[in-house]
């Protein structure tokens, strides 16, 4: 008989585990399972490539937990879309309301917190990955937390002064171990909220590879799959609420609405707003706009290959959601960029920043189809760079050692001087 003792075997830092099974002396391998959870339409288009690297890697197994607005009818039951993109789905975490509020939102982070807690006993996963910043992320890391899985973050270090997904978002940061940021000015955020520097590594923003990877829809398809015809000017809206703000939604999107029922002979394209605090009075607003004015239509979910090949066709995107930052520049057009929600983030010099009323927002329209402004965006350079961040991201999965990362240390930053002040 032989024995090991005193032996340890240790893992070596990559993605397969080799040991020794006593009974015939052979080795086994086990792959290591990474758990993507994502609960957004918008949010599952950033992680698509990831995605299909992970499954498409031997080392690797893939586990997805769908939740949020993709189990949601209301929000298109876009959980389909996954699937249609030929994954599968391992389980799925109800925890939506059917509420708005402040009250409601709370209680769907709560139902959400219970639902992970049952789905990652259930899968086991070595490592889950998530993207961003909303509350059905914030349970799911909450729970991987208290279950000991470590946590790779897509997207953090980044900035929005005016939703609570800023506050949402380092407290992700500050329960992962793992950092994947789209900036050097990312990259610094994160250390200096006390992450070891070899744990945040820059990859470029993840819009960015499905723009290059999908073959987009000329002006003709477009048309036929949204049954809409587009203009000698169209635009794309897409406009959120502003969640540390009471009361504002409603005022807000008339605001905007009041300001597009101003242009002649433009094709309007809605997105709806996502399950935010006070969501639904602004999707009330946009479908009676679209009832009362034919040149426009709304979506609740266009999925990315339309809502990409929308960016292509049309003159620019308003609204204050992050693609029109992060996205939208790579295709040279224009983005207006309103209110707060988006404060803080890198930003091209196609963006335009107005206030969420009416007369600032006009005044934004007559600068994005200035000759001056368009004669620019040839030379627009994306903040975000230029593609890859996905295959980044899946080869650090497979390099990095992740036996023990549970347990960090605060990662202080050097003093200026001596007295203990920076």
């Amino acid at each position: 008989m032989v024995t090991f003792a005193h032996t340890a075997i240790k893992k070596p830092p990559c993605a397969i585990v080799n040991f020794y099974n006593l009974t015939d002396q052979t080795y086994s391998k086990v792959m290591r399972k990474i758990c993507i959870i994502t609960g957004s339409r918008a949010e599952y288009g950033l992680l698509r490539w990831v995605m299909q690297g992970i499954k498409d890697d031997p080392e690797f197994k893939l586990q997805i937990i769908a939740t949020g607005m993709h189990l949601s009818p209301e929000f298109g039951l876009t959980y389909q879309a996954i699937e249609q993109d030929g994954f599968q789905i391992d389980r799925k975490v109800e925890m939506l309301t059917s509420s708005d509020t402040a009250v409601g939102i709370a209680k769907s982070m709560g139902l959400g917190l219970i639902g992970f807690a049952d789905a990652l006993h259930d899968l086991q996963p070595d490592i889950i990955l998530v993207l961003g910043d909303r509350v059905e992320i914030f349970a799911a890391v909450s729970a991987a937390l208290v279950a000991r899985i470590p946590v790779a973050h897509l997207h953090g270090g980044e900035t929005t002064e005016g939703a609570f997904d800023e506050a949402l978002r380092h407290s992700i940061t500050k329960m992962s171990q793992l950092h994947f940021v789209a900036a050097k000015a990312y990259r610094q955020r994160v250390i200096q909220l006390g992450e070891q520097p070899e744990s945040v590594f820059i990859v470029g923003g993840l819009g960015i590879d499905t723009i290059k990877h999908m073959q987009l829809l000329d002006r003709t398809a477009l048309e036929a799959s949204l049954d809409f015809k587009l203009g000698s000017k169209s635009l794309l809206i897409t406009f959120h609420p502003v969640t540390l703000e009471t009361a504002t939604a409603a005022i807000q999107m008339e605001e905007l609405l009041a300001a597009l029922a101003t242009l002649k002979d433009t094709q309007l394209i809605f997105t709806l707003p996502n399950s935010d605090t006070d969501g639904r009075v602004m999707i009330k607003l946009v479908e009676q706009f679209v009832m009362q004015n034919p040149n426009s239509c709304a979506w609740t979910s266009l999925g990315q290959l339309r809502y990409l090949s929308c960016i292509a066709q049309v003159d620019g995107v308003l609204g204050n959601s992050s693609s029109g930052l992060s996205e939208v520049p790579s295709f040279k057009k224009g983005t207006i960029n309103i209110g707060d929600r988006q404060r803080g983030r890198l930003q091209a010099a196609s963006i335009i920043n107005c206030e969420p009323n009416r007369e600032s927002i006009v005044a934004a329209l007559g600068e994005l189809y200035s000759t001056s402004f368009q004669a620019g965006l040839s030379k627009v350079i994306n903040p975000y760079g230029e593609g890859g961040a996905s295959e980044k991201v899946v080869k650090t999965l497979k390099q990095y050692a992740i036996a023990g990362i549970v347990k960090k240390t605060f990662h202080d930053l050097p003093h200026n001087n001596g007295s203990g002040r920076n």
